[in-house]
């Protein structure tokens, strides 16, 4: 299965679909086809022969509450907002960790959590910075807007560039 850009209406990247979610879309008219390769792929039924687009916009505007745009705290989303840099050596990190350990009342939110290498976090435990003379590399804070969620993408299809940020 290959992955399409849906877009809302207003052109504003929403997310990555399948092929076959993105024909679907197509064919009951909730979304219209914006670019398509040169050699598509293509979905065949016994009625049907339908090609595939690489980039398709949805016919009416979904309106995303405010609180979607702020991700959940997420391992994932952690190491793709730090890319992958350990907050305390700067070396590749595999790990997340709380600032404030939750054994000593931190919470579990985009302030206090960040990406770690292993050793440095087997290391911390659960004790605070100031008790280990750590200092952060960055101060962590919660990814701002919808562009978030492109930075990880590897490999993007040429045709979606004009419609992602720059930042991916």
């Amino acid at each position: 299965m290959g992955r399409v850009l849906l877009l809302n209406a207003t052109y504003e990247p929403l997310q990555l679909v399948s092929d076959r979610r993105a024909v679907v879309l197509l064919l009951v008219g909730r979304a219209e086809a914006v670019a398509t390769h040169d050699e598509p792929r293509i979905i065949r039924s016994p009625r049907l022969t339908v090609t595939v687009p690489s980039i398709v916009r949805l016919t009416t505007l979904v309106r995303l509450p405010p609180h979607a745009r702020i991700p959940p705290v997420t391992r994932r989303a952690v190491l793709a907002r730090d890319r992958q840099r350990c907050a305390y050596c700067g070396e590749h990190a595999d790990t997340v960790d709380h600032i404030v350990p939750r054994s000593r009342g931190g919470v579990h939110d985009w302030s206090n959590v960040v990406a770690a290498c292993r050793r440095h976090n087997v290391e911390k435990g659960d004790r605070l910075l100031e008790e280990l003379g750590w200092r952060l590399r960055h101060e962590p804070s919660a990814p701002q807007g919808l562009w978030w969620r492109w930075r990880p993408i590897e490999d993007p299809d040429p045709l979606w560039a004009p419609f992602l940020p720059l930042a991916s």
